[in-house]
């Protein structure tokens, strides 16, 4: 019997659709899925959401829940973290003091000033979810789904030597849309994609193994629509020629070229079909709406007729089933450190290219060079989230400060003297949280 072990269980929808995933495999239909979570209600409910689809699935699994980490990891063979640390109202710190010196973020989860303040907050628990690991579970394959996924996958990846991923669904999500927009099955398509979390590219792109970059190319000036559904990507795409991961929300926060003006967010971050509002006020209005909910949306679940057993297409399942399952090889996107699997990023940090999962665990694929615009951009992304890091593992306000002037569009926006200004603001909001940093520095 193996054991999955979910770190965060709270997240009923994430959950669900994870350990249904897993229980489609024959090899894992017995298992034993551990939910742990600090909040006991939620808890007992996903415990229960678990438990109707071991049933109706008719499977020999079995469910336990606990808010105790460490027996939820007692000999674990695969783990998965979705936790957040801090909710909504320290969060809206990271939206609401940046945009009041003028840097509007869209989401702000990933990195940037928002996203390095996330950072900070999360890697001392995820450490602490690490060290529990190597105590207690010291063979487990964890996954992470938690962000901002490169600075967390960078401390946890370089303090441990159990085998760690960071998992997101930017990759074969952008991919199902370009094969939608030319037409293209996408059990036709193939693709190499690597660059760092959210900012990576697809540097080949092929249906049926011929180049299908022109056929895009083709969809996005020809289309209206098409060129509206992802303003910011589609302009970095003319542009740059190669096609980003991650929406157009976020990208339009990770670089200075589209929300350093008010024009220019008004032309490019405001109007797209497909865009995430992002801001503060939305997702504070989306939370309260969860929590206001939430009882009420799983009780409905768990009184329904008939659920879907279906197996999804997230990567986790398939990845446990590759390493301690039936053995069947899974190539995957996933987030690591470079050990020069691409030679123009910095040594050591984290980037997400291609992965093999199978028997020996996980192996990363050497990519080689970036093209060397794309390999710019990367580089600059890469090295605050380094700094960051190692502002955490060092309680060095100065570093978290020196992170952020280099932040593509705060240094666009702002003076050093402001940004200065900024950062400490946001470290005196955030105090509560970081209790090992020099706070007078």
């Amino acid at each position: 019997m193996k054991k999955f072990t979910f770190i965060g269980a709270g997240s009923f929808g994430f959950t669900r659709k994870l350990v249904k995933d897993i229980l489609t495999f024959p090899a894992f239909s017995d298992c034993h899925i551990a939910l742990m979570d600090i909040d006991e209600e939620r808890l007992g409910f996903i415990e229960q959401a678990v438990q109707r689809i071991i049933t109706e699935g008719g499977y020999k699994a079995k469910v336990s829940a606990t808010t105790d980490r460490k027996k939820a990891l007692k000999k674990a063979d695969g783990v998965v973290i979705t936790i957040l640390a801090g909710g909504v109202d320290v969060w809206k710190h990271d939206i609401e003091i940046p945009k009041k010196y003028g840097v509007d973020i869209n989401v702000g989860d990933t990195r940037g000033p928002s996203g390095i303040f996330r950072a900070l907050r999360t890697i001392p628990p995820m450490l602490e979810i690490i060290r529990d690991v190597e105590r207690y579970a010291p063979d487990a394959v964890v996954l992470n789904y938690t962000n901002p996924m490169p600075m967390l996958c960078r401390a946890m990846q370089s303090t441990s030597d159990i085998p760690i991923t960071g998992l997101c669904h930017s990759v074969q999500g952008t991919a199902s849309m370009l094969a939608k927009w030319i037409g293209a099955p996408e059990d036709e398509i193939t693709y190499l994609c690597a660059g760092v979390n959210h900012q990576a590219f697809y540097l080949e792109y092929k249906w049926n193994g011929k180049d299908a970059y022109p056929l895009i190319r083709d969809a996005i000036t020809g289309r209206q629509e098409i060129y509206n559904a992802e303003l910011v990507r589609n302009e970095m795409f003319l542009h740059l020629d190669y096609y980003v991961t991650e929406s157009s929300g976020h990208n339009s926060e990770y670089n200075a070229w589209f929300r350093k003006r008010p024009d220019l967010i008004e032309k490019y971050c405001t109007h797209g079909t497909n865009w995430n509002p992002g801001h503060y006020a939305y997702i504070r209005d989306e939370y309260q709406k969860r929590a206001k909910n939430w009882k009420k949306d799983i009780k409905e679940w768990l009184g329904s007729d008939e659920i879907d057993l279906t197996r999804g297409h997230e990567y986790a399942a398939y990845i446990f089933n590759a390493i301690i399952g039936d053995n069947a090889m899974f190539t995957f996107n996933g987030n690591v450190l470079n050990t020069g699997l691409i030679d123009n990023l910095p040594e050591g940090s984290c980037v997400e290219v291609p992965v093999l999962a199978s028997q020996r665990g996980l192996d990363a694929i050497h990519v080689g060079p970036l093209p060397d615009h794309l390999a710019i951009l990367n580089n600059i992304t890469a090295r605050c989230e380094d700094l960051a890091v190692q502002a955490s593992f060092d309680g060095d306000p100065r570093k978290v400060f020196h992170a952020i002037c280099m932040d593509p569009l705060t240094s666009a926006v702002l003076s050093l003297d402001e940004i200065k200004k900024m950062t400490d603001e946001m470290m005196a909001k955030n105090k509560e949280y970081l209790p090992h940093f020099r706070h007078n520095s």
